[in-house]
């Protein structure tokens, strides 16, 4: 591997150091339904969207607040000795890609037969702190002439 693949290659695994992410694969739900969900946590502090959660009559919010509290196990597996209240975690990104569609036959007139789509989706979630994005972020230094 060359230098510069090998620092590349560095810096990326550097990076996802900082990521907590929480990954549910084949949910039977359409993804269209479940992303009406998601926009609704999208970017909400982690205590605020676990509320939401917990009070929205849809099929997926139940899978989707298991999933939050994953990605926040996730992020305290890596941070031992850290409070949650303190690093002010959030919901960094959110995205629901199509999944596996099941396709099954249902009888229509005249002999006939009609196609049903049974649709499932994949849900990758990342918890991300408000703490370490400011504090990471460089400071520039102001000159005065």
């Amino acid at each position: 591997m060359g230098r510069r693949k090998h620092n590349s290659a560095e810096a990326r695994k550097e990076a996802n150091k900082t990521y907590y992410v929480a990954k549910l694969m084949n949910n039977p739900t359409s993804p269209r339904k479940t992303r009406l969900v998601a926009d609704l946590i999208r970017g909400v502090d982690v205590d605020k969207a676990l509320a939401i959660l917990q009070f929205n009559p849809r099929e997926s919010a139940p899978k989707m607040r298991k999933l939050l509290l994953s990605a926040i196990a996730n992020w305290q597996a890596k941070n031992e000795g850290k409070r949650i209240e303190d690093s002010q975690l959030y919901v960094k990104s959110i995205m629901v890609d199509e999944g596996r569609t099941m396709k099954r036959m249902r009888t229509a007139p005249q002999g006939r037969g009609y196609r049903i789509r049974k649709r499932s989706n994949h849900i990758t979630m990342v918890v991300g702190s408000r703490v370490e994005e400011t504090t990471a972020a460089p400071v520039k230094e102001q000159t005065e002439e």
